[in-house]
């Protein structure tokens, strides 16, 4: 028997997509928007991917799942318990249900209904019938992670408590599994579909046992105190990717933006179209010179989660990068996050813009020297600090004003404008998305 087994990984958002099987026959689990990844891995190895797998509806990702059957052949294979929930899957997909099995060659993987982190999440254990059934693995999703186990507060408030009970029944399920069980999770550290995630990519159930945390807590009422009291801030934007995946994000011929615009045509653009001016580079680059009104998130593992905090998906999107921006692996973060809007790129970068002598907006940055002198007289500046409130409780300059950088584009507004305003964060990253969106507001006001 040859085991298929491999682990995709999308950095910023810590999502772990799976391909495993037997022979030549593979099921893929959870995958991203950008399905290339797959088909590309399986036509290298001589693979027919057989079964398309969904654990949930995820909440952080736009799943490439139906996009990734109908171009490959397989068959989608989506839990069946979303029956009368809040999100349900609304096109076409074979329903997958406790204890239904998907056979890959001498493998099965074997469904489990383990609802807490969504009501319809499925797990799937990975079983070598000729081992008398024992799992060799457990693909979790985001049921159960490494340290720690899924948040149960994506439905809202009413729900939270009966979905942490949920949560609970399904951990005391695992107890007739062996500890030598394999665990391979949905995420890893760094996302917000958990908190306390341990970094590491794998573990096995016994080590769970042994060292996470909800799986030593005794009784459901301390376990349920200790899921909703550790959770991370709620994004905004996971309401919409969960009606995104409900629905099945469109599907895309090609990934948009891929156009190069010159900078008269860029400019014509963004007055007839109000595009976004989505600036991808540095931000210490972005402060030097940048085109006025545009918004600064620089290209990187972060990209896909902070436009999805911080853009509209309404409105479309123009790209402006320099010579070290890779324009191809942006454009796909922004599909990563239903983020389809994009018409296309500056040609030439930041550079052409600069030499047709076109307006140029400034950002000045300023050393922690600096600013200390400047908060000596605090009463006739604004200092807002965007960490996340764990940062925030953390520690803080005294007489800051805090708002989450994930909450800005719904508090700009309330932010004075009649003093002037210097923003930090952890890492100048925050800071200039932040910066970008009251350069913004200063313009057109």
């Amino acid at each position: 028997m040859i085991v298929v087994f491999e682990r995709f990984d999308v950095p910023g958002l810590s999502q772990y997509s799976y391909i495993v099987g037997d022979g030549g026959v593979v099921a893929v689990i959870d995958p991203k928007r950008d399905i290339e990844t797959y088909l590309d891995y399986a036509d290298s190895n001589g693979l027919r991917i057989g079964y398309v797998l969904e654990t949930h509806i995820h909440a952080d990702f736009a799943s490439g799942a139906r996009a990734l059957a109908e171009v490959s052949g397989a068959e989608l294979c989506l839990s069946g318990h979303d029956e009368g929930e809040m999100y349900r899957y609304t096109f076409a997909h074979r329903k997958l249900r406790d204890g239904d099995e998907l056979v890959l060659g001498k493998l099965t993987l074997r469904t489990m209904h383990t609802p807490g982190h969504t009501p319809e999440h499925i797990s799937f254990l990975l079983v070598e019938p000729d081992r008398n059934r024992a799992p060799l693995a457990l693909f979790s999703g985001d049921f159960l992670f490494v340290g720690s186990v899924g948040r149960p507060d994506l439905l809202g408030e009413a729900a939270k408590q009966q979905l942490a009970k949920a949560l609970y029944r399904s951990v005391q399920n695992l107890a007739a599994l062996p500890d030598g069980t394999m665990v391979f999770p949905g995420h890893g550290a760094g996302s917000l579909c958990g908190a306390g995630m341990a970094q590491r990519e794998q573990s096995t159930l016994g080590y769970e046992r042994a060292t996470n945390p909800f799986f030593k807590t005794q009784t459901e009422p301390a376990f349920i105190d200790m899921v909703l009291s550790t959770v991370p801030e709620f994004p905004d934007y996971y309401r919409r990717m969960k009606e995104l995946n409900s629905m099945g994000p469109p599907l895309l011929n090609d990934v948009p933006g891929a156009a190069r615009i010159s900078v008269k045509e860029f400019e014509q653009r963004q007055k007839e179209l109000n595009a976004i001016l989505l600036d991808l580079r540095r931000p210490e680059a972005f402060g030097g010179a940048h085109i006025p009104g545009s918004i600064n998130i620089g290209a990187g593992p972060n990209l896909s989660m902070w436009a999805a905090w911080v853009l509209p998906y309404d409105r479309p999107i123009l790209l402006i990068g320099d010579a070290n921006t890779d324009m191809e692996a942006a454009r796909r973060a922004l599909i990563r996050v239903g983020l389809d809007t994009a018409i296309g790129s500056l040609r030439g970068g930041i550079s052409a813009w600069l030499e047709s002598g076109k307006k140029q907006g400034h950002v000045p940055q300023i050393s922690v020297q600096e600013l200390r002198a400047i908060l000596g007289e605090s009463s006739k500046v604004t200092l807002l600090d965007v960490r996340s409130p764990s940062e925030w409780r953390g520690g803080h300059i005294d007489g800051a004003v805090h708002i989450s950088g994930d909450d800005l584009p719904k508090h700009v507004a309330g932010v004075p404008a009649d003093k002037p305003l210097y923003v930090i964060c952890g890492s100048r990253y925050r800071s200039s998305i932040a910066g970008a969106f009251f350069l913004t507001r200063a313009e057109h006001s």
